[in-house]
């Protein structure tokens, strides 16, 4: 027959999140005995009853209470069973529990001027993956057996270099690795000891502003531009100033009035409109660089996905001693999770941003960029490049089709130069893109809304649709879904 209080404790165990059997029994208990289900000197079921009732283990039972006794929740006498203490732990150390069900507003911390900025311009998803979800790749695709093959093989004897702090900027293999695959595949002109090794492309923007720009310095950035380079540049005090982008690339102005510290450029494929950088654009911009004896941070984020035409060089290899400063990352091309990128670094600036690097960040990971040199060298990394360029111009071209057919040519972007892993979905300026991708999200459509890529007012709006990771199967029932948001946003 079951009791009120093996109800109640059922309920409690089946709202625990997933752990081991005596952590879920315990904090079901304790909870009881702190929100006064089970009051003080009430007595708790029997091990064997309890066990009977819960579907568990006496062991598990008799453990949980030996640690709840242990803790002072409950105190037992001899042949007369298991007590709820009068006064629990807590209570000595807080004046009131709050009752279940009630949700005490937390304190407010008392944040810095740039943290509470940084929050007030905050756009990161919540949501990582998912259908339409723009930058992100397939993930299932990577050949994970190879790559973790050799972590294995590698994990098995580490050398002593692989499992201390790295002071060299990263794991010399994985250097020597990208020398050779960024020379032959973005035409990128290189030593190793340039090569720093960075926990993303986040890590190598901030590391590069607080090491070149003092506060109030000017930054160039491309507008609309990644909000990500935007948050880094604030909350290292750095004037953001936005340049218009066309179909050429970013817009300097005729007449530079101030002396711009840094200038973002994504150069092969414009985030997020896609347009390419002329070749006298290029040219115009380093000029400029080095006329104010600042640098151009040239972000080569998805620069492999080109499906049509020859590859861009990269900007870095256009001229010798470039004042430019190239980052690159293989979480487009690897996986995001992997927390990998890298820096390549003019020489006058090497030795000092890899010592600021090791003094700000520590390196670390040493193992898996070991392993993954070894998965460059032996062609593992340009053949898994090569199938997913293929999957992605199907994926790319079928999804052009979804958006020719149901709203014609004219919603592709303008500037649609058939690279990366997203396209720019065209609305009219009188639509609100940010409700209408509020909408889709909700349905689990995960498209982006162009205007906030925007720093200044724009008339533009648009949605961003990622299609890397999503099979064409999905694509039309998901399609389906934003057609029917687009009509209640009456686009």
């Amino acid at each position: 027959m079951h009791t009120l209080s093996g109800d109640l404790l059922l309920q409690r165990l089946g709202e625990q999140p997933a752990d081991k059997l005596h952590k879920r029994l315990y904090n079901a208990i304790r909870t009881s005995i702190l929100d006064g289900s089970l009051p003080p000197a009430s007595r708790l079921l029997a091990s064997r009853d309890l066990a009977q009732e819960l579907g568990l283990s006496r062991n598990t039972v008799l453990t949980v209470y030996e640690q709840l006794q242990a803790e002072g929740y409950v105190y037992s006498r001899q042949g007369s069973g298991t007590f709820v203490a009068e006064i629990v732990p807590d209570r000595c150390l807080s004046a009131t529990i709050a009752p279940i069900g009630v949700c005490a507003e937390p304190p407010r911390a008392e944040l810095s001027q740039r943290g509470t900025l940084l929050l007030q311009h905050a756009s990161a998803c919540p949501a990582q993956w998912g259908v339409f979800i723009p930058g992100v790749p397939d993930v299932n695709a990577f050949p994970h057996h190879i790559l973790s093959k050799i972590q294995a093989h590698i994990s098995r004897q580490p050398t002593v270099q692989c499992l201390t702090y790295s002071n060299q900027g990263g794991s010399p293999e994985l250097q020597r690795a990208l020398v050779d695959y960024l020379r032959v595949s973005r035409s990128v002109h290189c030593e190793p000891e340039q090569i720093l090794i960075t926990e993303g492309v986040h890590q190598a923007i901030d590391l590069v502003t607080r090491m070149l720009c003092n506060p109030g310095d000017d930054a160039w950035i491309e507008e609309p531009g990644y909000w990500g380079i935007r948050n880094i540049l604030r909350v290292n005090n750095v004037n953001i100033c936005p340049m218009a982008v066309d179909e050429a690339g970013m817009v300097p102005p005729e007449q530079v009035t101030g002396r711009p510290r840094l200038i973002f450029v994504t150069p092969s494929h414009q985030y997020p409109l896609g347009s390419v950088m002329s070749l006298s654009r290029r040219q115009r911009l380093l000029g400029m660089a080095r006329a104010a004896g600042g640098w151009i941070v040239e972000d080569d984020y998805d620069s492999e996905f080109r499906f049509s035409g020859q590859p861009i060089p990269a900007l870095q290899g256009l001229e010798a001693d470039a004042p430019v400063i190239y980052i690159g990352t293989f979480s487009k091309t690897v996986y995001p999770a992997l927390r990998l990128g890298y820096v390549v670094l003019p020489k006058p600036l090497m030795n000092e941003l890899k010592s600021a690097h090791s003094e700000l960040y520590r390196g670390g990971h040493l193992i898996i960029q070991s392993a993954l040199a070894q998965f460059i060298r032996e062609g593992h990394y340009t053949a898994h490049i090569r199938r997913m360029r293929l999957l992605y111009a199907r994926r790319r071209g079928f999804l052009t089709s979804l958006i020719e057919q149901h709203l014609g040519k004219k919603a592709l972007g303008r500037f649609n130069s058939n690279a990366g892993l997203h396209l720019v979905l065209n609305l009219p300026a009188e639509a609100d893109d940010v409700a209408i991708a509020t909408a889709a999200n909700q349905r689990g459509v995960l498209v982006r809304p162009l205007s906030r890529y925007y720093m200044l007012p724009t008339d533009r709006r648009g949605l961003l649709m990622g299609f890397a990771s999503v099979p064409e199967e999905e694509m039309a029932t998901a399609f389906n879904i934003l057609l029917e948001c687009l009509h209640a946003g009456r686009v």
